[in-house]
C-alpha cells in the first residue's frame, strides 16, 4: 500500500471496521479481520489507533453522526410534495428519515446493537454503551428543540427527559422493523372485505408480499404519535 497519513489510515480502518460489523456481526469485529477487510498489515492498525475499543468508540460516533444528519435533514430540508407544515409534520419526518436510514443499511443498524449489548458485558468496553446512549438522547434532545423553537411549541416535560423517551422508541422501531422487513404476522386473520379466490384451496393462499417500507411508515407514525403526545400547543390568540 502507497504511503497514506495517520488520518487516511483511520479513515480507512474505521470503514473497513463499518463493513465487517454490517456484513459480518460484533463476533467477528477482530483487529485482524479489520485490517484484513482495509488491505492493511497488522501493524498499520496500531499507527492509526491505540487499541480496539477506541476504533469501537468512532465507530459509534460514525454511526451517530450519520443519524444525526438524516434526522436534522429531514426538518431542514423537508419533502418538497410534503413539507412541513406542522410540529407532528415535523417529528414524523424526523422518524421517517431515521428509518429511512435504518432501511438503508440493515445490517450496520443490527451490528450497532450488537456492540451495544456486547459492550455491556465485556470489561474492556465499559462505558462505551452509556457514552453512545449518550450521544443517542442529545441528538434526540437537539431535534425536540427544534421542533418547538422553529413552530413555537412547548413540551410537557424537559427535552432531556422526553429524549429518553424517543431513544427508547427508535430502539424498538429499529428492532421491530430488522425482525419482520414488513413480512405480514401469519396469525394475522385476512381482510373479511377481500373476497376468496374459489381456484385457490382452502389453506393455500400465497403467503403475503413484504412491505418494508409501508412496515416502517407505521412504525414511524406510531412513535410520532407518542412523542406529540407530550406536545403543548400555544393558545389560539382571540
Amino acid at each position: 500500500m502507497a504511503r497514506i497519513s495517520v488520518a487516511e489510515r483511520r479513515e480507512l480502518l474505521l470503514a473497513a471496521a463499518l463493513r465487517v460489523l454490517a456484513a459480518e456481526g460484533i463476533e467477528a469485529l477482530s483487529v485482524r479481520r479489520i485490517v484484513t477487510e482495509a488491505g492493511m498489515s497488522l501493524a498499520s492498525f496500531h499507527y492509526a489507533w491505540t487499541s480496539r475499543e477506541e476504533l469501537l468508540a468512532e465507530v459509534i460516533t460514525s454511526v451517530v453522526a450519520g443519524e444525526r444528519e438524516a434526522g436534522l435533514s429531514a426538518l431542514l430540508e423537508p419533502d418538497a410534495d410534503a413539507p412541513a407544515e406542522t410540529p407532528a409534520d415535523a417529528v414524523r419526518a424526523a422518524l421517517r428519515g431515521y428509518l429511512r436510514l435504518v432501511m438503508a443499511d440493515p445490517g450496520r443498524e443490527q451490528g450497532m446493537l450488537e456492540l451495544t449489548l456486547h459492550a455491556q458485558r465485556s470489561p474492556a468496553l465499559a462505558g462505551l454503551a452509556p457514552r453512545q446512549y449518550a450521544a443517542y438522547r442529545a441528538l434526540a434532545a437537539e431535534v425536540l428543540t427544534h421542533v418547538a423553537d422553529r413552530f413555537g411549541v412547548t413540551w410537557d416535560a424537559p427535552v432531556e427527559e422526553l429524549a429518553r423517551l424517543v431513544v427508547a422508541l427508535t430502539d424498538g422501531l429499529t428492532l421491530a422493523w430488522l425482525v419482520d422487513r414488513g413480512t405480514p404476522d401469519p396469525e394475522t386473520p385476512a381482510d373479511p372485505e377481500t373476497p376468496a379466490d374459489p381456484e385457490t384451496p382452502a389453506g393455500s393462499e400465497a403467503p403475503a408480499t413484504p412491505d418494508p417500507e409501508a412496515a416502517a411508515e407505521r412504525l414511524a407514525e406510531h412513535a410520532a404519535a407518542a412523542v406529540l403526545a407530550h406536545l403543548v400547543e400555544p393558545p389560539e390568540r382571540p
